[in-house]
């Protein structure tokens, strides 16, 4: 497993390309200057020792070590071997609504983004509790099966979009007995299932599933995503002001339908939390979770991290001694050496 140990150091990369563009600017101001001068055939016979090119050479090289040079201070290391430690926590899955109802833009940038930003904030609060997700519209299905690697949770977030799941619709029952049937086989864990969605139920009784979750201990939390006066739904073909119509021609209209999720909520022993108070939401849906009981379980964690810095640095002082190396004028015993030149020649007889 890599890493780096100091990843803030990453962030002295962005002074790579402002290095490179004042580089570009002196260069041409250079050039530019020259061609005043005259004209740049003659200029290079009158200066037969004068490389134009190796001090850009020079400068690359420098940059380049540079790079590496910052990765080094960043501290890269790799874990040596996987560990099973001890940790106490709870179980939590994460289901997402990915119909195509959920790209309206009732709340920006649209309500799938909106969701998404949402888990990534909740996934960043979480302490030694296992998560999981699934994605739902007509059908459900287990985009990530139940993990304490966080950073790989916000991976397969990134990659959530309505193409998830090919049959359209919204079936919340499905994705709430999907989570009932994707926790671990751990017993005395504290679960929970967080449902975020539109509400606009087509399929199933999800309510039903929130109580049969309720029986197992497990509470469910919706999440509202939209307002209850609706908007209507993004056209996949690309073009603006486009959207989805009924079979009569009609616009259609994609509402929150908040009572649906709240009785949902209440089933489950949750809460309800609407979309237009998401941040609040969140903390406070953070702070009932926290007060769950924690049950400690294992979890295989990579351990042993070795630094491997050393390698960068030595990479680093290579291309110093490559820059040192190249003189900025041509070697006066070596310049008059053309490969192609004598290759020309060689065609020619």
């Amino acid at each position: 497993m890599f890493r780096f140990e100091h990843p803030i150091f990453l962030y002295l990369l962005v002074l790579i390309p402002v290095l490179a563009f004042i580089h570009l600017l002196l260069t041409n101001r250079r050039k530019k200057a020259l061609e005043e001068f005259g004209n740049m055939e003659l200029l290079e016979d009158l200066m037969p020792n004068v490389s134009f090119k190796r001090p850009g050479i020079k400068f690359y090289f420098l940059l380049l070590a540079l790079i590496v040079l910052i990765f080094a201070i960043a501290g890269p290391q790799f874990g040596s071997k996987l560990q099973t430690v001890k940790r106490k926590g709870i179980e939590l899955m994460i289901a997402l609504d990915v119909s195509n109802s959920m790209m309206a833009e009732d709340i920006q940038p649209n309500r799938l983004d909106r969701s998404k930003r949402a888990i990534s904030r909740l996934v960043d609060k979480l302490q030694n509790d296992r998560v999981g997700f699934i994605v739902f519209a007509g059908d459900s299905y287990v985009q990530l099966p139940i993990t304490t690697d966080y950073a790989s949770a916000k991976m397969f977030l990134n990659t959530i979009t309505t193409d998830a799941v090919s049959k359209q619709g919204t079936a919340i029952g499905s994705a709430i007995n999907k989570g009932i049937q994707s926790f671990t086989s751990d017993e005395n864990v504290n679960r929970a299932i967080i449902v975020i969605t539109d509400g606009e139920n087509h399929e199933d009784d999800p309510v039903a599933a929130a109580a049969a979750a309720a029986e197992k201990g497990i509470k469910v939390y919706t999440v509202g995503m939209g307002l209850p006066k609706g908007a209507p739904i993004p056209s996949n073909n690309g073009r603006s002001n486009d959207f989805m119509k009924d079979k009569d021609g009609n616009v259609v209209i994609t509402k929150l339908d908040e009572a649906t999720l709240q009785q949902v909520a209440i089933t489950g022993n949750g809460a309800y939390i609407p979309a237009n108070n998401i941040r609040n939401g969140i903390n406070n849906l953070m702070d009932e979770l926290g007060g769950l009981e924690k049950t400690e379980f294992e979890a295989k964690v990579y351990a042993d991290y070795e630094d491997q810095f050393q390698w960068f640095v030595g990479f680093v002082l290579l291309l110093v001694i490559g820059e040192f190396l190249i003189l900025e004028r041509k070697n006066r015993k070596l310049k008059h050496i053309n490969i192609f030149e004598v290759k020309k020649e060689n065609k020619e007889n």
